[in-house]
């Protein structure tokens, strides 16, 4: 097959899959234009590369919407179809199940920082079901800190029901709605929600600061937007892209996928999402500057909630903030 057939095969399919799936029909529409008139005008004609070429139409596709969770993929080797996708469909949720044991199911570091403040690195929310006793490991060893810095700076998104299962500990006990999700592909409106038992402790009474950068897209923009719209915490970084839209991947031929929003969220406070503004941090920072302005201003909590303590463990804490207070503050 040339290459101009290519091109005519996989615009095709994907105008095809774009008027079925995306979640805006009249946005899908626009887009399909604008992929036949670059093709009409010759604009893939140079393009050799097949690589390239699915990176062409991303950057057309984005163009008209803006949508970073709208992409094309070419993959080297065969993409399966039919009853070899059925029977292949199995081996693949198993790598991605190892992959995301290896990834520890996207907490990279729990730790306790000076003056008895708590740090999580979240890069992934993976399938609760897989990473979910992982999840309540890292909150439980967070129970008895004095504050909680959420580190999403690297964090590229992830499942709701993780989301839900972290957002439950910091809440309270009395279940809230955390979004709903419209799916065009099947018309239904799924609710996702806090849950009324954590196992261990909850953590809503303590100080909680997240961490965001240019990095931190859609659940995980979602997390910090929900965590804002509720007053629960302070948001430390760099403005996020704006990524809300979930979807799913299609097949396009046998070397070419492309991932397409299919649902629409709409958070049950603000009536709206994130997608095209991004979460706005209370203090804007360099992602390099985040953490340590976080841990500065919750060491300053902590010494200011103190006191003047007479119990000598107290004594022992207070000092040790003051310490990395003012180490912090020399940096």
């Amino acid at each position: 097959m040339t290459e101009t057939a290519i091109h005519i095969e996989v615009i095709r399919s994907l105008s095809e899959k774009l008027r079925t799936y995306y979640i805006f029909p009249d946005v899908a529409e626009k887009i399909c234009i604008c992929l036949q008139k670059h093709l009409d005008d010759g604009d893939y004609d140079d393009i050799a590369e097949e690589e390239f070429f699915a990176y062409a139409l991303t950057t057309h596709m984005q163009e008209v919407c803006h949508d970073e969770h709208l992409w094309v993929k070419w993959h080297s080797e065969p993409l399966p179809d039919g009853e070899e996708a059925l029977r292949l469909s199995k081996e693949w949720r198993a790598e991605q199940q190892l992959q995301a044991k290896l990834d520890n199911y996207g907490f990279y570091k729990v730790e306790r920082l000076a003056g008895n403040v708590g740090y999580v690195d979240i890069r992934y929310f993976h399938r609760p079901a897989w990473g979910g006793d992982i999840a309540v490991a890292a909150m439980n060893f967070l129970a008895n800190m004095d504050a909680i810095i959420i580190d999403l700076r690297k964090c590229l998104g992830g499942y709701p029901g993780m989301i839900s299962l972290i957002s439950s500990y910091l809440l309270s006990e009395e279940p809230v709605q955390l979004g709903s999700i419209y799916w065009r592909d099947d018309g239904a409106t799924q609710q996702y929600w806090t849950l009324p038992y954590v196992p261990g402790q909850r953590l809503d009474d303590k100080s909680l600061y997240i961490l965001v950068s240019k990095e931190t897209f859609s659940g995980a923009e979602g997390f910090a937007y929900d965590m804002q719209a509720r007053k629960r915490g302070m948001i430390i970084g760099e403005q996020t892209d704006g990524g809300a839209h979930p979807g799913a991947s299609y097949r396009l031929n046998k070397h070419f996928e492309v991932f397409i929003p299919i649902g629409c969220l709409t958070h049950p406070i603000t009536k709206q999402n994130w997608e095209g503004v991004g979460v706005t941090p209370d203090i804007l920072a360099s992602s390099e500057q985040a953490l340590k302005i976080a841990h500065k201003t919750a060491l300053g909590s902590i010494i200011r909630i103190l006191g003047n303590p007479l119990s000598g463990p107290l004594k022992v804490l207070l000092a040790e903030a003051r310490v990395a207070y003012e180490e912090l503050a020399d940096k």
